[in-house]
């Protein structure tokens, strides 16, 4: 039935993105070929306006270019003259620039040099008489700059050839003007109708797409609808068959060893018998140690170590704690004798009533332990004061750490542990001949084994999560705070109300998280609250982070005395990492009122 059901989706799936694919494509396909032709359109028509302006400023200047010729015949004074010479060859130039650029174009003044055949036709008729006058007006100038008092029976027949071909020249002009007008209109004609043709046609693209995409599509959702339905209701049916309790058996178990492969790949996890032989060992301690196979009868730590003394110590370690359990560093020798720092657990835990095994998690420490060994050969050395106090931080903060395996393995143990033993039983106590506790008993087993899955899921959010690495501290804040409002079901938001988003050194960032993941953990387990608020801003110098909450609050004094080791570890934590980063931390809270925590960070 899930076969079937799995085919039913893919086939729906399948089909509806093909539709939609093609509906989508064919609209953007009309909308880039209107953009096309109406754009085109545009630009073929953006000169039309200076066009048809020059062409009709031509009347203006052949009327000018008239009037000052025959107001040289009224004029008698030398400079009056002189000045109307410079007006008329100014006239000139301009009118013949325009009467010149209209026909071949003219990037200065926008004009394109895209006539018709018709206006084409109209300044080949036009220009004899423009030349005519053209002629007639440089003469006149001529004669005037020669002599500006020359008489005007001089200059007579030049200004009877201006007057005489100015009428026809301004008529043809008009013909010219009203021309390009004409085109014009025919052109935004043109454009108005291609925008109703492609309207039409994007109308009928949509009513195409309605009756033979989205209609059909609809329909098609509908019967695969129908068919889930029927599918539900017959798989209902045989749920109360002893074939469907044998399905759900086995897929209890296929998730059990899911998680049992996440943990296998997340942690550094091992199996041993109170003797120390190996029982299982998990995929990312296999890699780290090389072991590719392994005889039940190797011992766990010939695995750890290669050195005879290190073996000794890890026997006796583990001989000595096996019924109660312990936690610590272990240092062991791989393949390569290298050595490596091992932040160990063991646990004891009974997987039936006459079998006992120790549970091995560990982490790795190596690069820590390393640094604290060079911290403390430095300290020796020099700089006795100065690296004082930056052990004292660094333990602090590894004593943090250790308290944060402790409390791993303890929800290892005391969570999971527990979870997978009750599992266990509860599959061996399974008869499939009584139907109706079988199925009791399985909807029970899926109810474990998502507490189990949580349970898995928690602890490892509690580890380092890749945002920080990959993305920075405000990815990863944002992601804490989305899953411990998952998890616990209080509300829980982030505001990053100046959009910061610059990567910091990974050492800042790393405390930063934690930091402020304690503050939120504390607001959530001893503030009772149900509103959680994480505020982030930053200015060109400092960032800043605010933690609210509306939880019960407390008295501020008292948690002075932490410094003196009298309580209250998670606010030590966060004091000595925000010391560490050069930032301050400032706390106000107020019975029955809420807290307020803030970390300033210099950037």
């Amino acid at each position: 039935m899930a076969t079937i059901s799995n085919s039913l989706d893919q086939r729906t799936f399948d089909k509806l993105r093909r539709l939609y694919i093609i509906a989508l494509s064919t609209i953007a396909f009309s909308v880039i070929i209107s953009q096309i032709l109406v754009r085109n359109h545009l630009n073929n028509q953006e000169s039309d306006s200076t066009v048809i302006n020059i062409a009709g400023r031509q009347r203006m200047l052949s009327q000018k270019l008239t009037k000052e010729i025959v107001s040289i015949t009224v004029s008698k004074d030398e400079i009056h003259r002189v000045l109307l010479t410079n007006k008329i060859k100014k006239t000139i130039s301009l009118w013949a620039l325009s009467h010149y650029s209209l026909q071949k174009g003219n990037d200065s003044l926008g004009l394109p040099a895209k006539n018709s055949k018709d206006i084409q036709e109209k300044f080949a008729n036009i220009n004899p008489y423009f030349n005519v006058i053209q002629t007639a007006s440089k003469s006149i100038v001529q004669q005037l700059e020669s002599n500006p008092l020359v008489g005007v029976t001089a200059i007579t027949s030049d200004i009877e050839k201006v007057t005489n071909n100015e009428s026809t020249f301004l008529t043809m002009m008009d013909d010219i003007v009203n021309q390009y007008d004409k085109e014009a209109d025919a052109k935004v004609a043109w454009l108005r109708k291609l925008e109703f043709l492609l309207m039409a046609l994007t109308l009928l693209i949509l009513l195409g797409e309605f009756l033979f995409i989205f209609w059909p599509a609809a329909k098609s959702v509908k019967a695969t609808l129908a068919d889930l339905l029927m599918a539900e209701k017959k798989a209902k049916k045989m749920a109360f068959d002893a074939d469907e309790l044998s399905v759900a058996k086995e897929k209890s178990i296929k998730e059990l060893r899911a998680l049992s492969h996440a943990m296998d790949e997340t942690l550094l996890f091992a199996r041993i018998d109170p003797e120390g032989s190996l029982i299982h060992i998990g995929n990312k301690f296999s890699r780290l140690f090389k072991l590719s196979k392994f005889k039940k009868e190797v011992l766990f730590w010939n695995i750890i170590s290669n050195n005879a003394n290190e073996q000794l110590a890890i026997e006796q370690l583990i001989n000595k704690h096996k019924k109660i359990g312990w936690q610590g560093e272990v240092k062991g020798t791989k393949k390569d004798n290298s050595d490596i720092w091992l932040e160990m657990s063991v646990i004891p835990y009974r997987p039936t009533e006459d079998k006992s095994e120790l549970l091995i998690i560990a982490s790795e420490i190596t690069e820590r332990k390393k640094a604290q060994i060079e911290i403390e050969r430095l300290t020796k050395k020099s700089f006795e004061e100065k690296m004082s106090q930056q052990k004292i931080i660094s333990s602090k903060i590894i004593e943090n750490q250790e308290k944060e395996q402790n409390r791993i393995a303890k929800d290892v143990h005391d969570g999971i542990g527990q979870m997978l033993t009750g599992l266990k039983y509860n599959l061996e106590s399974i008869n499939v001949d009584d139907l109706e506790k079988t199925t009791s008993k399985i909807e029970h087993l899926k109810e474990l084994t998502s507490s189990i899955i949580k349970g898995v899921r928690t602890a490892t959010f509690n580890l380092t999560p890749p945002e920080l690495s990959d993305h920075g501290v405000v990815p990863a804040i944002s992601k804490l705070t989305k899953e411990l409002e998952r998890l616990t079901g209080k509300e829980i938001l982030f505001f990053n109300k100046t959009d910061f988003n610059k990567r910091l050194d990974s050492l800042i960032e790393i405390n930063i998280y934690r930091i402020t993941q304690e503050a939120i953990n504390n607001a959530i387990k001893y503030a009772q609250s149900s509103h959680i608020l994480v505020s982030l801003s930053h200015s060109k110098n400092m960032l800043s982070i605010v933690i609210d909450d509306n939880g019960k609050g407390f008295e501020p004094s008292k948690v002075k005395k932490v410094k003196n080791g009298d309580g209250g570890m998670g606010m030590t934590f966060m004091k000595e990492r925000i010391k560490y980063i050069d930032g301050r931390m400032f706390l106000t809270s107020e019975l029955e009122k809420g807290t307020r925590v803030t970390f300033n960070i210099p950037l």
